[in-house]
């Protein structure tokens, strides 16, 4: 069903686990469907996560159709959301469109620009009961080879004080050293930014760039107040392999649909198992 992601936000705070926050690569029927159909047999909530970059191809209106048909597939909470929007403008078309829950990322921007802008995009989404997450420490973006194309995103606890002192965003997404890609050797995740960040304020907290790093750093994140986990690499790479498999593999006959329901149901595997690793089976 679909819903806004506030209350299954809260929830995860409240009880201890997070929700799994999923790209869709723009769209994508399988991906979208392997993720409600992993949450509904393991009755989880679930977040279907959209860039800006992938609607080049697809477009904002593609996503938001396909994943109100599928969310409304099924019985347990399911959220539509914008992941690192890039502008206002952009956080308004993409709740025209029906998105129910929206991040604005200025991260890159100043302490100062950061509150302004966000502030601006929870005006417009609070008159409407949208949730929005904003972000701290810029995410670093890492290159085919898992090496930093920058590292800005060790958020200070004091720019954290200075932001919530001027918005307060459902949601807070802080640099931890935590990546977009996959992490060459073992990440260098601070977890004490974490755990001081929680000294000053009982937001919900998110992190991304979870595909890679070890099992027991992202449980870590959810004791100290995580109750978001973003998933988009592993996603991405794991859906093309198993495309790829049914390609070569099956009798498929040039039928398209038997190769995406093969690679839909693998798929399937590798969300169950980040669901698990949320802790959030069986909370609805």
């Amino acid at each position: 069903m679909l819903v806004t992601s506030k209350e299954m936000i809260l929830d995860a705070q409240k009880k201890g686990y997070a929700v799994p926050a999923i790209n869709t690569q723009g769209g994508n029927y399988d991906i979208i469907r392997a993720i409600c159909y992993a949450a509904e047999e393991l009755r989880s909530p679930v977040i279907l996560a959209h860039y800006v970059s992938t609607a080049a191809y697809s477009g904002n209106e593609w996503f938001a159709e396909v994943a109100k048909y599928l969310a409304r597939k099924v019985s347990v909470p399911v959220a539509i959301h914008l992941d690192h929007g890039d502008s206002f403008a952009t956080c308004v078309q993409a709740v025209h469109y029906g998105f129910t829950s929206i991040m604005l990322d200025c991260s890159a921007e100043s302490i100062a620009d950061n509150i302004r802008h966000t502030h601006e995009v929870l005006k417009f989404c609070r008159a409407l009961a949208i949730p929005v997450e904003a972000e701290v420490g810029e995410l670093v973006r890492l290159d085919a080879g898992g090496q930093a194309l920058a590292n800005k995103n060790l958020a200070s606890v004091e720019d954290v004080r200075e932001f919530l002192a001027g918005c307060s965003p459902d949601m807070l997404a802080v640099g931890i050293g935590n990546a977009h890609g996959f992490y060459h050797g073992q990440p260098e995740i601070h977890l004490e930014i974490l755990e001081a960040v929680r000294q000053i304020t009982a937001i919900p907290l998110v992190l991304h760039g979870c595909t890679g790093m070890p099992d027991e750093t992202v449980q870590a994140a959810i004791r100290l107040g995580v109750a978001k986990i973003n998933f988009g690499t592993l996603i991405r790479h794991k859906y093309l392999e198993y495309f790829q498999e049914g390609l070569d593999h099956l009798d498929h006959q040039g039928h398209s649909w038997k190769v995406s329901q093969y690679a839909e149901a693998k798929l399937e595997e590798v969300i169950r198992d980040i669901i698990r690793l949320s802790g959030s089976a069986n909370r609805c």
